[in-house]
Parts: structure tokens; C-alpha cells; sequence
């Protein structure tokens, strides 16, 4: 069952972030991964939720997402993330 990464981020540190957005596709990719969404125009149509950034991930099942977001592949750009934006992250389990 596919899985996503939904990601709510505010970008504090541009320049840090686009250094960021270089690093992450080819640890993604390497876990099965690919973008659905990368901060594209967001429409507030319920609930005055107006995200300034949303990226979707879809992997191919929970665990290769657990697994990327863990991964040491991965590490090095995560801490890079955290110090450029402030962000809310979750895991959901696709249909």
C-alpha cells in the first residue's frame, strides 16, 4: 500500500533551503519515492488553512517512507531542512 510524506514547511533561510531542495530528490528516488506535490499554488477553500509551502511524497509503502526518512542518506540534508524552515511533517498510509 503506497504511502505519503506531507510536509507543511515555512521557509526561514531561502538560500539554505534551495541548497536543501538540490540534496533531496536523489535520496527519494533511492528509496522508491517520487514528488507528487513541491510547493506549488496552494487554494484555501475550507478551514482558513493557508500553507505557504506543501510537498506530497509518495513511496510505495510505509515502511520505504520510515526508511527514507531515517535514512542516512537522508540525514545530512534533514538537518540542512531544520535549520531552513520550520515544518510540520506526517506519514499516511494510502488507500
Amino acid at each position: 500500500m503506497s504511502a505519503y510524506v506531507i510536509v507543511e514547511l515555512n521557509v526561514t533561510d531561502a538560500k539554505l533551503y534551495d541548497e536543501y531542495k538540490k540534496l533531496v530528490p536523489a535520496t527519494v528516488e533511492k528509496y522508491g519515492g517520487r514528488f507528487a506535490v513541491r510547493g506549488g499554488k496552494v487554494d484555501s477553500m475550507e478551514g482558513g488553512w493557508n500553507p505557504a509551502r506543501i510537498v506530497v511524497l509518495e513511496f510505495p509503502s510505509m515502511e520505504k517512507a520510515r526508511a527514507w526518512y531515517g535514512s542516512p542518506e537522508y540525514a545530512p540534508a534533514l538537518a540542512m531542512r531544520l535549520k531552513a524552515a520550520n515544518a510540520k511533517l506526517i506519514l499516511v498510509e494510502g488507500a
